[in-house]
């Protein structure tokens, strides 16, 4: 069959009543994806492959699944593109203030938008925690 009769499976989009608080506190806890969600807030509307993450592609199709089904995200498709926009309206009825909550959070903490999406990890050692190896 050529590529372009292929028919993608269907975008899975919840309605807002069926919002899960935990699947979508999820989708919000990684730093790639708050940066598409902080992205979306300043602009309505954005393909896919625009938003200022380093990250491949696979990678990036990924975080959006996860921010689509959890309610956070709606996506359609024209033509060969997708595009994503941002479902606040959606999210403050059935969680009022939950999003900019999160988000003002986000932007206060040592995750702000300077990391561009890179996560974050502790700089804790053995010796800062005050562990010593076994000698021999």
């Amino acid at each position: 069959m050529p590529r372009s009769q292929r028919r993608h499976p269907a975008l899975i989009h919840p309605e807002p009543d069926e919002f899960d608080l935990l699947d979508i506190l999820h989708a919000l806890s990684d730093p790639t994806r708050m940066t598409i969600v902080q992205t979306l807030r300043a602009a309505p509307e954005r393909a896919c492959g625009t938003f200022p993450v380093d990250v491949a592609p696979s990678t990036l199709t990924h975080h959006f699944r996860v921010l689509r089904e959890a309610g956070v995200i709606r996506q359609r498709e024209d033509g060969n593109r997708r595009w994503t926009a941002l479902r606040d309206e959606d999210l403050e009825t059935r969680f009022p203030g939950l999003l900019d909550a999160i988000v003002t959070a986000y932007k206060t903490s040592s995750h702000g938008p300077d990391d561009r999406g890179q996560k974050q990890r502790g700089t804790h050692s053995p010796r800062s925690t005050g562990y010593r190896a076994p000698t021999r």
